[in-house]
């Protein structure tokens, strides 16, 4: 027979659960490095990195989107945008790529820019042409200098962030990459400071690479 006290806590901890799922969170204000977010109805404006009493936990911020920790649980929401009730996950985003000539090139984009990229494990960080940069609108020629081995010898090279790379369903901010003062590489190499956030698989000659949250 369950006694009186541990049966009053088991229902505090059933509504502890219940409490800490049935959320009702909305991002009602976005500025850069800040959110408005309400949660059940009360309003908490978050810093990169603060959280709320309910778990909630703002890992980015600008003017377009916020990207929310939520009990453990990584979701983007737009201004305005709402999840109510029950929090459900989102399913973990995958993308295939297949190999061409023995290379895994794939179609991206930086900045909200079309790019095409090599999957590159060999480079520490996505690597592009000075011509690639000024398309995307980088002003690379402020950035930190960085001296980096290419296969012709040393280049001179600046240290960037990108504000948002996009492969298929699946999406990383503020992300390091190299710019070289020159033609080479003449395809944008998706190097580890992309790659180390995702979950690599080979299946035959495809490779899966796939979102962790």
């Amino acid at each position: 027979m369950i006694s009186p006290h541990l049966y009053a806590l088991i229902i505090l901890l059933n509504q502890s659960f219940v409490w800490a799922d049935a959320l009702d969170v909305q991002v009602v204000g976005l500025f850069r490095d800040v959110a408005v977010v309400e949660i059940n109805r009360q309003q908490y404006v978050l810093s990169p990195n603060q959280s709320t009493p309910e778990g909630v936990t703002l890992l980015s911020a600008n003017s377009q989107r916020a990207l929310l920790d939520i009990n453990g649980e990584t979701t983007e929401l737009e201004l305005g945008g709402t999840i109510g009730g029950t929090f459900s996950p989102p399913q973990q985003a995958s993308v295939s790529v297949w190999p061409r000539n023995g290379l895994y090139s794939t179609t991206g984009s930086i900045n909200g820019f079309s790019v095409d990229m090599l999957v590159d494990t060999g480079a520490s960080a996505i690597a592009m042409n000075a011509a690639t940069a000024r398309r995307l609108g980088l002003d690379y020629l402020n950035a930190p200098r960085v001296g980096v081995r290419t296969a012709s010898g040393e280049e001179l090279a600046y240290e960037v962030r990108l504000e948002r790379v996009e492969l298929g369903e699946i999406r990383r901010y503020n992300v390091r990459a190299i710019v070289i003062d020159g033609p080479q590489p003449q395809q944008t190499l998706l190097g580890m400071s992309f790659l180390d956030t995702l979950e690599i698989k080979r299946e035959g000659d495809r490779l899966e690479l796939l979102q962790r949250f």
